[in-house]
C-alpha cells in the first residue's frame, strides 16, 4: 500500500551544479544547505524506520561518484534506520557538519553549534562501532566535510617580539573553537585508522592537495591541534605508501623555508617526533634521499635561535640516522661544530649533550676521525667562564663510553686537553669547577701518569718560551723607541707660498 502511494508522488528534476574532480566545492566552501539535498516528505504517519528518501544532488559529489547513492534526514539516529541505509545516513550527516560555526563569539547561534557538535558525536560513535562501511562517496563526504571545518587561514602572529614562531616561555594560544576541531580530528583519524578502509579508494581523496593543507595546519597556535595533526601525519604515512615520498619532500621543504628564510614556525617539533619515527624504520643501507634530509634538513637545524623548542626531537633524528650507519657520525659532528654556539651559553649545553649522546654512538674508527677538532673544542668549552657550560663539559668523563674512546687516544687527547685543565686550576673562579679539574687531573695521572707529566713539561717549554718570546718582542720595542727618540730629522727649507697679485682697479 505504501509502495503504491509513493509511486504515484511526482519526482522534481534534479539540476546539475559544476565541482572540482575531488568532490569538494571550488566556489562555495561555507554552506552546502541551500543547494546540496533535495528532499521529499510524506508525513508523521510513516514510522521512524521507513524513512523518508531524498536524493543526493551532484553539487554535493561528482555525478560519477554519487550515481545511485541516496540519503536520509540528517536528524535520525543510526539505530532508527536499517543497514543498507546507514551509508547514506553517513553522508547526510557529515553534508549536515559541513556548515562553518564562528565560534569568537559563544553566544551566537548556540542551538546549531550544539546540532552540529551532537551530530559529529554521533559520527565519531559509528565510525568506532567498526560497522562503518566507507565506500567513495562516503569517503569523498568525509573529506570535504574535514576539508571545509579543518582548512583555514591564520590570523597573523600577535607576538612580535619573538622571532622564531611558538619561543619556550610563551603561553600557549588556545582555539575558541578547538571543541569543534577535536571531534572532527577525531573523526578524520578514526576514519584513517580503520581496519577496513580501502586505500586505493581513499588515496584518492586524501591526496597531495590534502596532505599539503594539513602541513600548513602545524603553523596553529594551539598546541593541542598540532598534537592531533601530529598522529593524523604519521598514520597517513603508514596508511598511503604512496605518500610517503611526497610527504618526506613537503616536511623537507617547511625546514628549508624555517631555516634559510623565516625561522618562524610552531610545529617544527612536531613535525621532527613523526620524522623521528620514521627514521627508525628506515632500511638499511640508506636511501641517498635519507642521507640528503639529514645532511641539508636537520643539520641546518642547530643554526636558529630557537633551537631549544625543538632541540630534544632534533637529537633523537640525528641519533637514529647515526644508529642506522655509524659512519654518519663524523658529518653529523662536523655539522654540529660548524653551527656550534660563541655567546649563548644556553645553546652550548644543549650542543655538549647532543654531543655527548652522538659520541656514545660512535665507533672507534669513526672517532679517531673526528676527536681532533671534537676535544678542541671541549677544550675551550672546559675553560668556560659560564660555570654550568664548564660543568657540563667536564661531566663528559662520567660516561663510560667516552671514556674508553679517550683512554684508547689518550696520546691524541692528552694534549688538546691538559693545557685547559691547568690554566682551570689556577683561574677558574667557580669552586663546583675547581674540583672537577681536580677530579679530571687526578683521573689522567691514574690512566697515564708518564704521559701526563710529560704533558706538563711540554706545557712548562711551551709558556717558558712563550715568555721569552714576549721578552724579546719588549726588547725589540724598547729598542725601536729609543732609535726612533734619538733620530733628529734634517731641517728643510719651506718654500713659502706664492702670494696671489692684488687686482688692478682701473682709473
Amino acid at each position: 500500500m505504501i509502495k503504491q502511494f509513493l509511486s504515484k508522488l511526482p519526482r522534481k528534476s534534479q539540476k546539475s551544479d559544476s565541482f572540482d574532480s575531488d568532490g569538494f566545492d571550488s566556489g562555495n566552501r561555507t554552506s552546502n544547505s541551500g543547494n546540496g539535498v533535495q528532499c521529499t516528505n510524506i508525513g508523521n504517519s510513516i514510522t521512524s524506520r521507513l524513512s523518508v528518501v531524498k536524493r543526493v544532488s551532484s553539487a554535493v559529489f561528482p555525478a560519477n561518484i554519487m550515481a545511485g547513492v541516496e540519503a536520509v534526514e540528517p536528524n535520525l539516529s543510526f539505530k532508527d534506520v536499517s543497514n543498507p541505509q546507514k551509508q547514506s545516513l553517513f553522508i547526510s550527516k557529515l553534508n549536515l557538519c559541513c556548515e562553518v560555526s564562528d565560534f569568537s563569539e559563544p553566544d551566537k547561534a548556540t542551538s546549531e553549534k550544539d546540532i552540529k557538535r551532537q551530530t559529529l558525536i554521533e559520527l565519531v560513535d559509528f565510525v568506532s562501532s567498526g560497522s562503518a562501511k566507507f565506500n567513495e562517496p562516503a569517503v569523498a563526504a568525509l573529506c570535504k566535510m574535514c576539508a571545509i571545518n579543518l582548512f583555514r587561514v591564520f590570523p597573523p602572529r600577535s607576538r612580535s617580539n619573538t622571532s622564531s614562531g611558538e619561543a619556550e616561555d610563551d603561553e600557549p594560544m588556545f582555539d575558541p573553537a578547538w571543541s569543534n576541531l577535536q571531534l572532527v580530528y577525531d573523526l578524520l583519524l578514526r576514519f584513517i585508522d580503520y581496519n577496513s578502509l580501502d586505500a586505493k579508494v581513499a588515496k584518492k581523496h586524501v591526496d597531495h592537495s590534502f596532505i599539503l593543507r594539513l602541513l600548513d595546519l602545524f603553523e596553529s597556535d594551539d598546541p593541542r591541534e598540532r598534537d592531533c595533526l601530529k598522529t593524523i601525519l604519521h598514520r597517513i604515512y603508514g596508511k598511503f605508501m604512496v605518500h610517503r615520498p611526497f610527504v618526506r619532500k613537503a616536511v623537507s621543504n617547511i625546514i628549508y623555508r624555517f631555516v634559510l628564510e623565516t625561522e618562524r614556525h610552531n610545529g617544527i617539533a612536531e613535525l621532527l617526533e613523526i620524522f623521528g619515527s620514521i627514521i627508525s624504520g628506515f632500511a638499511i643501507p640508506l636511501k641517498e634521499e635519507h642521507k640528503t634530509f639529514l645532511w641539508r634538513a636537520l643539520i641546518p637545524l642547530h643554526k636558529p635561535k630557537s633551537v631549544g623548542v625543538y632541540h630534544q626531537q632534533l637529537t633523537y633524528c640525528v641519533v637514529q640516522f647515526i644508529d642506522k650507519d655509524q659512519k654518519l657520525a663524523n658529518s653529523v659532528i662536523k655539522g654540529l661544530l660548524k653551527y656550534w654556539p660563541i655567546t649563548n651559553s644556553q645553546k652550548e649545553l644543549m650542543f655538549i649533550s647532543e654531543l655527548e649522546e652522538i659520541l656514545e654512538m660512535t665507533n672507534m674508527v669513526e672517532f679517531q676521525k673526528i676527536m681532533v677538532p671534537v676535544f678542541r673544542r671541549i677544550a675551550c668549552c672546559l675553560n668556560s667562564s659560564h660555570y654550568q657550560v664548564a660543568e657540563r663539559a667536564h661531566l663528559l668523563w662520567n660516561n663510560e663510553h667516552i671514556l674508553n674512546l679517550v683512554t684508547h687516544n689518550r696520546h691524541v687527547i692528552f694534549p688538546l686537553i691538559f693545557p685547559s685543565l691547568e690554566w682551570n686550576s689556577r683561574n677558574h673562579w667557580n669552586q663546583a669547577v675547581l674540583n672537577l679539574t681536580h677530579n679530571i687531573r687526578k683521573m689522567f695521572s691514574e690512566m697515564d701518569e708518564e704521559l701526563l707529566l710529560a704533558c706538563q713539561r711540554k706545557l712548562e717549554e711551551k709558556n717558558s718560551q712563550s715568555v721569552e718570546a714576549a721578552e724579546k718582542r719588549k726588547l725589540a720595542w724598547e729598542r725601536l723607541e729609543t732609535t726612533a727618540a734619538a733620530f733628529k730629522p734634517p731641517a728643510t727649507n719651506v718654500i713659502p707660498p706664492v702670494q696671489p697679485a692684488a687686482p688692478q682697479v682701473a682709473c
